[in-house]
């Protein structure tokens, strides 16, 4: 669930956490949250052309696919986007394209009117951070808004070994690795993208998530 990071040593160690992490992930992601997924995937609305980023293994793919216009889901680790098309598949399952890419360097000919990421915003380094948001902004329709979300600064109470924007995790073969995280206080998140020419809105869940819309102030209507 993130970016390649061929030529930055911290990407590409998040990389391999992730990749090592695809079989484990389900089991071991969102824990007792798993029940919001469904309800705040229903607020969103219109979704149009979706391209949702570091899809992993479609947790939210699936909620949010059946009510879109067309739906590219990707992910750099080919591990959790395995694991996506087996979650995806069934008699019920709305078409959704998977691919591999980068999220720095997306390359995909073509714009979306919605760009859905969940739990990703966290992974993303500090000083990458105008750069992530200029690949949001490069495949947006006009008119188009980035949805997403994350966790709160109060659960980084679940981080084990959190140190600045490096957090420290350990999968169940013990295995250690070092991953990105920031914790965004959404006043501060709100202030980072206004800078970049973003316009914000952030809603707070019970569960200490916070739900986020962002729209390019250009391209306003």
């Amino acid at each position: 669930m993130t970016g390649t990071g061929d030529t930055d040593p911290v990407l590409a160690a998040q990389l391999r956490y992730y990749r090592e992490r695809a079989a484990e992930y389900d089991a071991t992601s969102y824990g007792d949250e798993r029940a919001f997924v469904g309800p705040v995937a229903r607020t969103i609305e219109p979704l149009g052309d979706v391209l949702e980023l570091a899809c992993g293994t479609g947790v939210w793919t699936r909620e949010l696919a059946p009510r879109a216009a067309s739906y590219l889901a990707v992910d750099a680790a080919p591990e959790m986007l395995a694991f996506a098309a087996a979650n995806l598949d069934g008699p019920d399952s709305t078409a959704v394209e998977l691919r591999c890419a980068d999220v720095f360097d997306l390359g995909l000919g073509r714009e979306f009117d919605t760009v859905f990421f969940a739990a990703w915003i966290s992974h993303v380094p500090p000083d990458r951070f105008a750069e992530f948001w200029a690949s949001v902004a490069s495949v947006l329709r006009p008119g188009g808004r980035a949805v997403f979300l994350d966790e709160l600064p109060e659960r980084a109470r679940n981080e084990t070994e959190l140190a600045g924007s490096m957090a420290t995790r350990t999968l169940a073969d013990g295995s250690r690795h070092r991953i990105v995280k920031v914790f965004y206080d959404p006043d501060d998140l709100v202030a980072r993208l206004r800078e970049l020419g973003w316009e914000t809105t952030v809603t707070r869940t019970p569960n200490d998530w916070f739900v986020a819309t962002a729209r390019p102030a250009q391209r306003q209507g």
